[in-house]
């Protein structure tokens, strides 16, 4: 029967597709932007015990549970859930549910990204200088009351309405580039394994190019060792406190992408005598460690800015 279901199933061309995708899936948002922000609010160093703890006690235990029940039944979330008792077949239901939201809210992100990218190629950035006024006499006065950077997000980038009861319209270049993102991952994974398996060879490996440049550049930064220097030092107190736990937890969770059914359909993909357990081990070791890489980069940029600060400050 296991023989039956391998050859009527589509494989990932080598094993290596197969980790690429499933370091895709799990480096995201999740590592450059909500990791660092946990970082800090929990004193730096202090939260890399909870979180290297919950890590294996949490996240490798599930991450190979998904993967172990994806390769055995080789089916979908809703199939595997289902042939496992029937009465689990909502749990895989719910799990696509879940992954069809994250897709939705990742897609405007995606649009964003988009829009900041083609805003970028000119000679100075519409988010670096406030526009100048109807009467060129100087800056926009809403946009001096904020800053620039605040103005091109909020009024240019989603030209958001003065309260949730306006609708504010269709922004015309935000729907073309929420639609130039689904076209992309439609294109994607168009057929399946054979396109997807392709991809993942970009996709897991640019972003990681992406940050040893941010990198290089974050530590010629003034100061930027004194932000690293803070990462590092624990603030053992932050331990007594449950949030703390608490987020570490949850940021494992979500980082690694458990839950969404998407390990599961990736791992039904496999040889049937795959060793998804060396795999396991090895996605979620690479998932925390780009998330302490990611936060390397952005306490470096952080000391950059609190050194300019403090010095400016001084000379006040």
């Amino acid at each position: 029967m296991d023989t039956q279901k391998d050859a009527g199933r589509p494989h990932w061309d080598n094993p290596l597709q197969f980790v690429l995708a499933c370091v895709s899936y799990a480096v995201g948002l999740g590592n450059v932007w909500r990791f660092p922000y946990l970082c800090q609010m929990h004193g730096g160093g202090g939260f890399l015990i909870p979180y290297l703890i919950m890590l294996f006690l949490e996240g490798i235990p599930l991450f190979y549970m998904e993967l172990a029940i994806g390769q055995k039944m080789r089916l979908g979330s809703i199939g595997a859930w289902a042939a496992i008792s029937p009465y689990l077949g909502g749990l895989g239901l719910a799990s696509v549910v879940v992954s069809l939201y994250l897709c939705l809210y990742y897609n405007i992100i995606n649009a964003w990204s988009f829009w900041y990218l083609f805003h970028s190629f000119q000679s100075v950035l519409p988010w670096a200088e406030c526009p100048i006024n109807a009467n060129w006499t100087g800056p926009l006065e809403e946009c001096e009351r904020a800053t620039p950077t605040q103005y091109f997000f909020y009024r240019e980038t989603l030209n958001i309405s003065s309260s949730i009861e306006e609708n504010g319209g269709v922004h015309t270049g935000q729907a073309l580039y929420l639609l130039l993102a689904w076209t992309i991952t439609y294109l994607f994974i168009i057929r399946g394994v054979k396109s997807a398996g392709k991809v993942v060879y970009f996709t897991a490996t640019f972003p990681y190019l992406v940050l040893l440049i941010y990198l290089i550049r974050g530590f010629t930064l003034h100061g930027a060792v004194n932000g690293v220097k803070y990462m590092f030092t624990p603030k053992m107190d932050e331990l007594a406190k449950p949030t703390t736990w608490i987020n570490a937890a949850t940021q494992i969770f979500f980082s690694l992408g458990l839950g969404f059914g998407s390990l599961i359909a990736f791992a039904s993909y496999n040889q049937y005598n795959n060793n998804f357990e060396r795999q396991a081990i090895i996605v979620s070791l690479i998932n925390s460690g780009t998330s302490i890489f990611a936060s390397i980069i952005t306490f470096a940029i952080y000391g950059f800015k609190a050194t300019v600060n403090y010095e400016n400050c001084l000379e006040k």
